[in-house]
């Protein structure tokens, strides 16, 4: 599996961003997606999953009320919507797919996804 995640750039704090992540492959439908981030000097963190079928969506604390995550499985795409930026949300955003489609209760260890895209740089100035 290949993802190529796009839409990330500089945005002033209070502004928004979408960042897309596209799966190659013909099996985009009945993965468990993930969105990550990573600050300079800091560990992985979750930011938003959703199920294969759209149907459970999770996400961090810090993020709740201002991202969205959503999917197309028409066109192998996930999205991350991300409204009210601050500065706190500066990092390279990572897609990636579960492991596992089934057993999906560890949607926020990053150590459970198997493929990651290369990550898309995210700035917000204050």
């Amino acid at each position: 599996v290949q993802l190529q995640a796009s839409g990330g750039g500089l945005v002033q704090a209070g502004g928004s961003l979408r960042l897309s992540c596209t799966a190659s492959g013909r099996a985009f439908s009945t993965y468990n997606m993930g969105w990550f981030r990573q600050a300079p000097g800091k560990e992985r963190e979750f930011v938003a999953a959703i199920s294969w079928s759209g149907g459970t969506i999770k996400y961090a604390d810090s993020v709740k009320g201002r991202f969205t995550i959503s999917r197309d499985n028409a066109n192998n795409t996930v999205y991350l919507q991300m409204n009210s930026l601050e500065p706190e949300d500066t990092a390279v955003y990572y897609c990636a797919v579960h492991r596992n489609q089934r057993n999906y209760s560890d949607y926020a260890d990053a150590r459970s996804y198997g493929y990651w895209g290369q990550g898309t740089q995210v700035t917000v100035s204050s």
